[in-house]
């Protein structure tokens, strides 16, 4: 399968300000790539990339002053496998996790697993360690928030989410993510494309967010927003949350002018 992905962004400045954007997906797909991601900038401006601490690719640049806009497009082969779906992965005990997992079993910006370690044990104890767990933890998640995409809020952490009962995927992400961190289960933040493939149109078309569990010795992906197997993740960035990997991180005010995400199947095109 080829699927083809992009954005169109827009921003306006009153002064030149510097930026850095995660938008170009992962290092690990180059290989699959049709064609490098081609990335256009108006005015044109010189952009440059380096690799963060995630092994995500990080854009920086100046902005000018007024409206400048960031266009990028690409085409990847894609397996065009539903999520797989393993039962049999188990969890690892603390012990014997590799020490770059650590960091995922603890609280960060959106994830306060010291406020709701009791209500993961309360609610997730009794369940079988493993994949069964995890499942349950993210069927709890999609049936306890409503997903608004009107309702977002860039300030909603986790707790938030849970109290409120509405968000959107990044907060489906953020509420599953610290669940999984209290149960002491590796969850980490993911940030891609996902485009609307063998599914119906579902939500407008944005950057979505996702989870991968650490099971069985392996980063596995989870869904609490869709919560069912779906083709053609694009990832993008990943990190401890949301925090971690921004689409924009903007060090001046700027204001958002449009925004416009593509993902879809170019197969047979």
């Amino acid at each position: 399968m080829l699927i083809r992905f992009g954005y169109d962004l827009t921003v306006t400045c009153e002064l030149p300000t510097p930026m850095v954007c995660l938008m170009d997906i992962r290092p690990e797909r180059a290989g699959s790539m049709l064609a490098p991601e081609k990335v256009v900038t108006s005015p044109e401006v010189e952009t440059h990339t380096y690799v963060d601490m995630f092994g995500n690719v990080c854009r920086r640049f100046v902005a000018p002053a007024g409206d400048f806009s960031i266009w990028a497009d690409g085409t990847v082969e894609d397996s065009g496998e539903l999520d797989p779906v393993r039962p049999e992965l188990q969890e690892i005990p603390v012990a014997e996790l590799p020490d770059d997992c650590l960091s995922y079993l603890l609280g960060s910006r959106y994830c306060e697993t010291d406020e709701l370690s009791q209500t993961a044990w309360d609610l997730f104890g009794n369940i079988a360690p493993g994949w069964g767990r995890v499942q349950a933890i993210c069927d709890y998640v999609h049936s306890h928030l409503t997903f608004d995409y009107m309702a977002a809020r860039s300030t909603r952490t986790a707790l938030d989410a849970h109290v409120e009962g509405v968000g959107v995927c990044r907060d489906f992400a953020h509420l599953a993510i610290a669940f999984c961190r209290c149960m002491n289960i590796p969850a980490r933040y993911v940030n891609g494309h996902l485009g609307d493939i063998g599914v119906p149109i579902l939500d407008p078309m944005d950057f979505s967010a996702w989870m991968e569990v650490y099971l069985g010795g392996e980063w596995v992906t989870f869904d609490p927003r869709n919560n069912i197997p779906r083709i053609g993740r694009v990832v993008v960035a990943r990190g401890r949350d949301a925090a971690d990997v921004p689409l924009i991180n903007s060090f001046g005010p700027h204001v958002l002018k449009s925004f416009r995400v593509w993902t879809y199947d170019v197969t047979g095109l």
